[in-house]
C-alpha cells in the first residue's frame, strides 16, 4: 500500500490537515472492516467534491466553448464528469493504488472498479477544497480532469462514435467479441475486441462487458485517428 505522503507528491498538493486526505481515500468497506467511527469514510467528501467539480467544469466549459448552446454544454459536461471518465482520469495519478479498501473489496477487484475510483476522485477534490480553498481545488480539477477534452469526450461516446465512423467509412457495423473472462464470479474481468468485419480495431478490459466494450471502442478510435483508415480494411 502506497503512502499518503507519496500521493501528495504525485498530485502536487501538500495538505495542512492530512486527516482530510486519509478520509478521502477511505472506502466504506475499509471503515467498516476497521470498525471506524460513523461517517469516517469518503462518502461525505465525495458529495462535496461533486459540487465543486460541477462548478469548476461548468465555468471552464462556459469560458472555453463560447459557441456551444446550453444543451451542448450540458452534454459535454456530462461526458467529463461521469463515472467512466473520472475513473479514466485517475490513471494519471494512480489513485487506485492509494485507496484504503476492505479485504473483501480488494479481493473482488475494487482497485480497478470505476465506481470506487470516481468516488475517490471526487472525495479528493472535496478534501482539497476544505484544506486549501476553492482556488486550490479548482487547480486540481483543471490539471487532472479538464484536460484533453476531445479524447475524453471520445472515450465517453466511444461506442457511438466508432459505430458512426465505421458505417460512414466502411459501410459496416462494429461488432464486439468476448475473448476472455478471468477471475471468480464476483470479480470477473472481461476482455473484449472491437471489430469491423474480421479486422480487430481495438481491445479493452473491464469489470463488465459494457465497460470492456467501451474501452475497446476507444482504442479502436485512437487507432483510426492515427492510421490511414484505408490501410486498415
Amino acid at each position: 500500500m502506497k503512502s499518503i505522503k507519496e500521493f501528495q507528491k504525485v498530485i502536487g498538493y501538500e495538505f495542512k490537515d492530512e486527516s482530510l486526505l486519509k478520509q478521502a481515500l477511505t472506502h466504506s468497506s475499509y471503515a467498516n472492516e476497521k470498525h471506524m467511527k460513523r461517517l469516517s469514510d469518503n462518502e461525505r467528501l465525495e458529495f462535496l467534491g461533486d459540487a465543486v467539480l460541477e462548478t469548476v467544469s461548468s465555468e471552464f466549459l462556459y469560458l472555453n466553448y463560447k459557441k456551444f448552446p446550453e444543451g451542448d454544454l450540458t452534454r459535454l459536461r456530462a461526458s467529463m464528469v461521469c463515472e467512466p471518465t473520472l475513473a479514466f482520469c485517475t490513471r494519471e495519478i494512480q489513485l487506485g493504488e492509494y485507496v484504503l479498501l476492505g479485504k473483501g473489496e480488494e479481493m473482488t477487484g475494487g482497485r480497478q472498479r470505476k465506481s470506487v475510483l470516481s468516488d475517490a476522485m471526487e472525495a479528493v477534490i472535496g478534501a482539497i477544497f476544505l484544506d486549501g480553498g476553492f482556488d486550490r481545488a479548482k487547480e486540481f480539477v483543471l490539471k487532472y480532469i479538464m484536460t484533453d477534452i476531445e479524447h475524453k469526450r471520445m472515450f465517453y461516446d466511444s461506442k457511438t462514435i466508432l459505430q458512426e465512423v465505421c458505417q460512414g467509412q466502411f459501410k459496416q457495423n462494429v461488432t464486439y467479441r468476448l475473448i476472455s473472462e478471468d477471475g471468480p464470479d464476483h470479480a470477473k474481468i472481461f476482455t473484449v475486441e472491437a471489430l469491423v468485419g474480421e479486422e480487430v480495431l481495438g481491445q479493452g478490459s473491464g469489470n463488465t462487458k459494457k465497460s470492456a466494450e467501451q474501452e475497446a471502442a476507444y482504442h479502436g478510435l485512437i487507432r483510426l485517428k492515427k492510421e490511414d483508415a484505408g490501410k486498415i480494411i
